[in-house]
């Protein structure tokens, strides 16, 4: 007898559901993702206005632009959406532009918010052109979402009381507010929501030379001497995102400590980030065996992700999460229908010959 097919589950059900990734994550120095040992080095090192920020500079403009018209109007700040990978800075600019404004932010999570009342709880304590910042908003439960609209666009919300033949619905004013919402997957939240937000700022990597402004300003904070070449050896490993840079300046400050004066000059980053087995493209041991895998037991590829997942005795979406992105936004490895191939970059770094045929494939046989 064929067992019963499980049903499948949609992409906002698929972001809801534990699962292994987190702490994969969260054991990595070079992921993005915030772990619980960066909470007091953020408050720490997070910069308190926009002129203090670094980088993302086009975007700056436009947001001084946004909040001086704001502050002329006497109105809240438009409803903006912050997107791009974990640890590129969306929660501090949201501090920012409570600040710049004047007014209180009042912080939350998308899974935090678990129904209409717990919203209703919070915009009812918005004052007037409070910031309402909710991170991870592709999140929000579709019930939930449903509710934010009216809030967003008319600044009230429909609360229902009583129950049975005897409830009523009472639609309460709210205080007029602005909304900053914070996802890493834009492509999961639902058109209606997305096209309620007056701006879109999608937040890039970091150059170098701005994530070595940041390296330099971190040491300062944490009153460590560094030196330039020391910045610039941390600043090309950081995988283009401020948290990884702070929490490799955090590692080699340790190294320093003990095996040095507590300077950090370029001999002891170096040694610091081999130790941490961090190269000089950012990636970590568990880079290098994926590419490893893909080319020395494949023979470059394609190989199914399920295959992969396998091989390296990790979860698939470890996997897709986890590994992968950065390796794809690289070039390291490439994604077909028939599976991923490890690219001419990925044998060029791990120093392998790559086969004569391109595209990682091993050498087809003619057909006669």
């Amino acid at each position: 007898m064929a067992k019963p097919k499980t049903p499948g589950r949609s992409p906002r059900e698929r972001t809801e559901m534990p699962s292994q990734t987190a702490s994969a994550e969260g054991s990595r120095v070079v992921e993005g993702s915030r772990r619980p040992d960066d909470e007091r080095f953020d408050r720490l090192f997070r910069p308190t206005s926009l002129d203090d920020y670094i980088g993302q500079e086009k975007h700056k403009q436009n947001l001084r632009v946004f909040v001086e018209a704001a502050r002329r109007r006497n109105e809240p700040l438009d409803h903006i959406l912050l997107c791009g990978p974990p640890g590129l800075g969306k929660t501090t600019l949201a501090l920012i532009l409570a600040r710049e404004m004047g007014v209180t932010l009042h912080a939350t999570s998308g899974p935090a918010i678990e129904h209409k009342g717990a919203l209703a709880g919070l915009l009812t304590n918005l004052q007037q052109r409070d910031v309402l910042f909710v991170d991870e908003i592709h999140r929000l439960t579709a019930a939930v979402e449903e509710s934010l609209y009216p809030a967003i666009e008319s600044y009230s919300i429909d609360i229902m009381m009583g129950d049975g033949p005897h409830a009523s619905t009472i639609n309460l004013p709210l205080q007029p507010f602005s909304l900053v919402g914070a996802t890493t997957r834009t492509g999961l939240l639902t058109a209606p929501l997305l096209s309620r937000f007056g701006y879109v700022m999608r937040l890039d990597f970091y150059p170098v030379e701005e994530l070595v402004r940041i390296v330099q300003r971190s040491a300062r904070l944490l009153d460590v001497a560094i030196a330039e070449e020391a910045s610039v050896e941390i600043a090309q490993r950081a995988r283009g995102t401020p948290r990884v840079a702070n929490r490799l300046l955090r590692r080699v400050s340790d190294f320093a400590l003990v095996l040095g004066d507590g300077s950090i000059d370029r001999d002891i980053a170096v040694e610091s980030c081999d130790r941490l087995e961090i190269d000089q493209a950012g990636l970590d041991e568990m880079d290098r065996r994926l590419m490893s895998i893909i080319i020395d037991t494949y023979e470059g590829g394609p190989v199914g992700v399920e295959t992969l997942a396998a091989a390296m005795a990790e979860p698939r979406d470890t996997i897709e999460d986890v590994y992968e992105p950065y390796l794809l936004q690289q070039g390291f490895i490439g994604r077909t229908p028939r599976g991923r191939i490890a690219t001419r970059k990925a044998y060029e770094h791990l120093g392998k010959t790559m086969p004569v045929q391109g595209g990682g494939a091993p050498p087809q046989g003619t057909l006669f």
